[in-house]
């Protein structure tokens, strides 16, 4: 199982499942990561938080926390 926070810069990833329960899940669907997106890993912050992605055609920053939750391959 890997996850988005492993994910290194200059990759695309597929997502394949998302884990988290209620209101999180919920607020990450909303941000337009459902299951089979294309995720861009475009920057991580120096100190590692949060990650720059490209997905569905815009920039969204996201907290390393977050993306523990979002399965990829």
């Amino acid at each position: 199982m890997k996850t988005l926070n492993q994910v290194q810069t200059g990759q695309t990833v597929t997502v394949t499942k998302l884990n988290g329960l209620g209101p999180i899940k919920r607020r990450i669907m909303d941000m337009g990561i459902t299951k089979g997106v294309e995720i861009h890993v475009r920057k991580i912050a120096p100190l590692g938080d949060p990650m720059e992605l490209n997905i569905r055609g815009y920039e969204l920053s996201l907290r390393k926390e977050d993306a523990e939750m979002i399965e990829v391959q």
